[in-house]
């Protein structure tokens, strides 16, 4: 099987000016950097505000003061270590914390590095606690990426899973049909365990995360047409980022090239406001707006994305900004709000469901159902304050 190289080493690209380079060090230093030959070749290297070269190659807005380590608190949905219950019929299991490649705007750069420790090797405390909840029917194996995962591990893992007879969707989520396709359609084994345990009945899901049209190429498209011949469906989730699809021409050629290639739009998400995010931040209504007409633009298949936040109380739907407010519903909610209607003031510059003025009325802060399980942001706020 012929694999992409990775590179780990900023030197190592030369497309990047030295003097850059060199700048670009000190961030790396900070944020885990990783990008392969295959996705490097996709980079115009002329254009410096290429919207590839924008989603992996570290940026030095990446040192501003901005955010938190982890925006959606997602250390208070652990049951087991390695494994997140917020939703009631979903299950997520952090399998892997490493991706094909680091995209910059990732909501969990908390877990690329070493202090930080969520995802397991060891899956069993979490499928056993899947096993005795049987109100979980769909779980999510995540990261990182799963698809970085040997076909071997994702075989025991998937057949645990297949045994619990409750669990009726498997869901992977991953960018490698983007970073490297050649790890879909060139592992037989792989689609054998895809057509083994993707049923009529029982169907895996691949949650892809495709950014920018350009990243449909041949190879893509080769693997879609892979996972498809193998019984996955495959769908799309993005977020809307300044600078690398914020623009409704690109955004609506997103949603056409995805329903052409069977692959269903599923979420726009706004930007979690995650430390190092400063540069992909745009705001609600500008977000709202660039959707709206990205939308006016393709058919009712491309339509039926929904603009979500994904907030610590729920993932929230925008279902429009006029005039100055927020209309608001919530698509899944922690305390079981579904579908809870919300109109708030919507200030210009908010950029999160937290800068809107009586947000704080809908929710409340939620409590750890796992003690032991410590949170990024206050293992990162400890080392700072060590650091002064």
């Amino acid at each position: 099987m012929v694999m992409p190289k990775y590179v780990t080493d900023i030197n190592k690209i030369e497309a990047i000016p030295e003097v850059e380079r060199e700048k670009l060090k000190k961030i790396t230093e900070k944020y885990v950097f990783r990008v392969n030959d295959y996705y490097l070749s996709l980079i115009d290297w002329n254009n410096p505000n290429d919207p590839i070269r924008k989603l992996v190659i570290p940026n030095e807005g990446e040192l501003a003061e901005y955010g938190r380590w982890d925006a959606s608190d997602e250390a208070t949905n652990y049951v087991v270590p390695g494994c997140q219950h917020k939703y009631g019929t979903t299950a997520l299991l952090i399998v892997s914390e490493v991706c094909g490649a680091y995209c910059r705007y990732c909501f969990r750069k908390r877990l690329f590095r070493n202090e930080i420790k969520e995802a397991m090797n060891d899956v069993n405390p979490g499928i056993e606690y899947i096993a005795e909840n049987p109100e979980i029917n769909n779980v999510l194996l995540t990261g990182g990426d799963s698809l970085i995962l040997g076909t071997k591990k994702l075989r025991l893992i998937i057949e645990r899973l297949r045994a619990i007879d409750h669990v009726k969707i498997i869901r992977l989520g991953s960018k490698m049909p983007v970073f490297n396709p050649m790890r879909i359609y060139e592992d037989q084994e792989f689609l054998n365990l895809i057509r083994e345990y993707s049923t009529p009945e029982k169907r895996i899901y691949i949650m892809a995360h495709i950014n920018h049209p350009r990243e449909i190429t041949e190879e893509a498209k080769k693997g879609f047409q892979a996972l498809h011949n193998a019984g996955a469906i495959v769908v799309n989730q993005t977020p809307v980022l300044k600078g690398i699809n914020d623009d409704p021409v690109v955004l609506g050629e997103l949603l056409d090239r995805l329903s052409w290639a069977g692959v269903t739009p599923y979420y726009f998400f706004i930007n979690r406001p995650v430390a190092g995010n400063n540069d992909f931040v745009l705001t609600l209504e500008e977000a709202y707006h660039i959707v709206e007409q990205a939308k006016a633009r393709t058919s009712g298949l491309g339509k039926r994305v929904r603009l979500s936040m994904s907030h610590t109380s729920g993932k929230i739907e925008i279902l429009a900004i006029e005039d100055g407010k927020a209309y608001l519903k919530y698509h899944q909610s922690r305390d079981k709000e579904y579908g809870k209607f919300m109109v708030l003031d919507c200030p210009k510059d908010a950029a999160w469901f937290d800068d809107l003025p009586g947000n704080e009325k809908y929710w409340k802060a939620p409590v750890k159902k796992e003690e032991a399980i410590q949170s990024a942001n206050e293992i990162m706020s400890e080392k700072e304050l060590v650091r002064s």
